[in-house]
């Protein structure tokens, strides 16, 4: 089991850490991880590790079997030995443009109240595939709200419910296609707003930023019809 760093901190930039374990691939396993694994749309973080003099880039972190995380490295070489202490580098920029992205589809999902049939991720854009007949109609309206809802800054939190909670309210997830991963039987919420302010409430295993405020300027770019009953719209960061 890794302890997930970026669960408690998704800010921390840098971290000590001691390698349990190689994989047959090549991977590292360490005993803590503020890299993120590829998941739920989001792609797996890179950055690097450094040890004893020693340097490697991490091109991307996969989960593994249980609650391991695996750090994949940018180029064969060898790795630190297990029992290593290492120190974790995140690249930042790439990471906070996920984080900012993330939270961003989170919101087009607000203004969009349709049941979300995929998505992905980027640093600088993402997308969500809606399980809705046409196209939406206002697009500068849709925009409009998007934007109202980052200068709103509102707090991005987080809480855990256990499966039977979720289970007793289904409505809550708006994946149809997929469902949120459980760890030990906690499902994680993702929060945004507060009180009387909350304007969503759904599960979700990734990074976001604080406050929406951070996400900074929204466009939407593309929407393309992907079947009878499905609309691909993109999400631009525009600063």
């Amino acid at each position: 089991m890794t302890d997930m760093l970026f669960r408690q901190d998704a800010y921390q930039r840098e971290a000590t850490a001691t390698v349990v374990a190689h994989t047959t691939e090549g991977g590292i396993v360490l005993d803590q991880s503020i890299f993120y694994p590829t998941g739920g749309g989001q792609p797996g973080d890179s950055g690097a590790l450094r040890w004893d003099g020693a340097d490697m880039g991490i091109a991307t972190t996969i989960k593994g079997d249980g609650e391991a995380i695996i750090l994949v490295p940018s180029e064969p070489r060898a790795l630190p030995p297990v029992g290593a202490e290492v120190e974790q580098v995140l690249d930042w920029d790439r990471r906070f443009g996920h984080m900012r992205v993330h939270s961003a589809l989170h919101l087009l999902s607000v203004a969009l109240p349709f049941g979300v049939t995929g998505g992905s991720i980027g640093a600088t854009r993402g997308r969500l595939d809606f399980d809705m007949e046409h196209a939406p109609e206002d697009r500068d309206g849709l925009e409009e709200m998007l934007n109202g809802h980052v200068t709103a800054d509102l707090r991005v939190s987080e809480d855990w419910i256990t499966g039977a909670d979720l289970d007793a309210n289904p409505g809550m997830v708006k994946t149809l296609s997929v469902q949120p991963p459980r760890n030990a039987g906690r499902i994680r919420l993702v929060r945004i707003g507060d009180g009387d302010d909350m304007i969503d409430l759904q599960p979700c295993g990734g990074t976001h930023v604080a406050r929406t405020g951070e996400i900074g300027a929204l466009r939407i770019g593309k929407i393309e019809k992907k079947g009878r009953m499905n609309r691909r719209i993109y999400l631009h960061l525009d600063s």
